[in-house]
């Protein structure tokens, strides 16, 4: 990679991470946020949902923007949204106005987080093995210090400082992606020049988004409904099903549009695609399984402190960290497959591991459990993206990278419907081994997939 790759990768890692920051960060900020605007612990809940709902409808939606739209301009409007939303946070005169706040910085956030993958499979052309490494390293490290620079910026000030803190690193990074990110060139047609701005707005096909968006948003909040309450009820199923039904309309429009949004057909005629996303949203049921679920478990039921589950968590994200370079070296090498299968490999070590481990047995076993799922998420967030970059067009870049982060806000959610589930009303013992043997269960069917995909060719779009 020469030196302007590098400095463009640091400009896109620099928008990229502030997505997994901010929705690490906030989560050591909820008892600050009851406090301050007298709230239970249910509705200042939704200060996390409703940036997960937002982020997994609108990357897709961004992505697609910019793929008619122009890259660069998205990226850029997305550092800009992300800091004055960012500023104006910390300075929200209600709870409402907060989230509404943070719904916008979610937006903001997503516009990066999918184009920046876009823009390294198109202007990234060597090495992109490597490429996906630097990217994964800085999702992967601003998920790992989310926590530790939440509680740090709060004991500092208060829960204003995590919005505030955002403002210089998006600034910075405006700067650097003006300079460096290549100018989007107009799209010309066949025998003419580029279309119009109505043909692009009818490019984007605003009822495809629409219908995608609502449908997402309500299956979403019917999987959160029960997550939370840990019951079924009439509003959490009729969401569901209006999710369900409006996602099914959207197939059938974008099957039929002659510019879909997301380009359906694609997924059948390269199933590949579908293949890596589904194996996407399962490998972050199982890394959030164990992201959310165990800190809860080493708290109440092995009663450490905090501070204590903190420290040994965090062998989860510097794993995690570490194992990125790795990965990035390998698909270079020997593809995004063989490291996947590994990955498979380790986290059923470690989900078998939560299935036997005793009561009475030092906390300390747990490290290498953590360590397994650390290693595997590493490998994971270089391989499938290398795996959905070999089979992606690069005309569709920027929809497809933001359907697989989608994926992965889906996995994140039925994790915590996951661990409601196992757990019911209170984390016990018997409930970990529960978890565990599910998790295993899981694990094996991502080593059959991996296995059954080893060594195996496929067909790939047209570059």
């Amino acid at each position: 990679m020469n030196r302007r790759s590098q400095t463009l990768m640091i400009a896109v890692g620099l928008g990229v991470m502030l997505n997994p920051l901010n929705s690490s960060m906030v989560s050591m900020a909820l008892p600050s946020l009851q406090e301050a605007f007298a709230l239970d612990f249910a509705s200042v809940s939704w200060i996390i949902f409703a940036f997960y709902v937002c982020s997994a409808a609108a990357q897709p939606v961004m992505g697609r923007m910019s793929d008619v739209l122009g890259r660069r301009r998205i990226f850029l409007t997305g550092l800009f949204v992300s800091m004055i939303a960012s500023f104006a946070a910390a300075f929200a005169p209600t709870f409402g106005w907060l989230v509404a706040l943070r719904i916008l910085q979610s937006i903001g956030t997503s516009m990066m987080i999918a184009v920046g993958m876009a823009i390294v499979r198109v202007h990234v052309l060597g090495k992109q093995g490597s490429a996906l490494a630097i990217l994964s390293i800085f999702l992967s490290g601003a998920a790992a210090i989310g926590p530790f620079v939440g509680g740090f910026l709060i004991h500092a000030w208060d829960w204003r400082a995590i919005f505030l803190v955002n403002v210089p690193v998006a600034a910075f990074a405006f700067l650097l992606a003006w300079r460096v990110l290549p100018r989007d060139t107009p799209k010309k047609a066949l025998d003419g020049p580029p279309p119009s701005r109505r043909t692009r707005m009818r490019q984007l096909d605003p009822v495809g988004i629409l219908l995608f968006g609502s449908g997402l948003t309500a299956l979403m909040l019917g999987l959160l409904a029960v997550s939370s309450s840990g019951t079924l009820s009439a509003k959490s199923v009729g969401l569901g099903l209006a999710g369900m039904v409006l996602l099914a309309i959207w197939v059938r429009h974008e099957w039929r549009h002659p510019s879909p949004f997301v380009p359906v057909r694609m997924f059948v005629r390269y199933p590949e695609l579908s293949r890596v996303n589904l194996e996407f949203m399962l490998v972050n049921l199982l890394f959030y399984s164990i992201f959310f679920g165990l800190p809860s478990y080493l708290q109440s039921v092995r009663g450490l402190s905090e501070l204590h589950a903190g420290w040994l968590m965090l062998s989860l994200g510097l794993c995690s960290l570490l194992a990125a370079p790795f990965a990035g070296r390998g698909v270079d090498r020997l593809g995004p497959r063989p490291l996947l299968l590994l990955s498979a490999v380790l986290m059923a070590g470690g989900s078998l591991g939560l299935a036997v481990i005793g009561t009475q047995v030092s906390v300390l076993w747990f490290v290498p459990i953590l360590a397994a799922f650390g290693i595997a998420n590493g490998l994971n967030g270089v391989a499938m993206q290398a795996a959905l970059f070999e089979h992606t067009p690069a005309a569709m870049a920027g929809v497809t990278s933001g359907l697989f982060h989608t994926s992965r806000y889906l996995g994140t959610i039925l994790s915590s419907l996951l661990i409601a589930s196992v757990m019911g009303g209170a984390f016990t013992h018997d409930g970990l081994h529960r978890l565990g043997c599910i998790l295993s269960v899981c694990t094996l069917v991502l080593v059959w997939t991996g296995r059954a995909g080893f060594g195996r060719t496929s067909r790939s779009p047209n570059r």
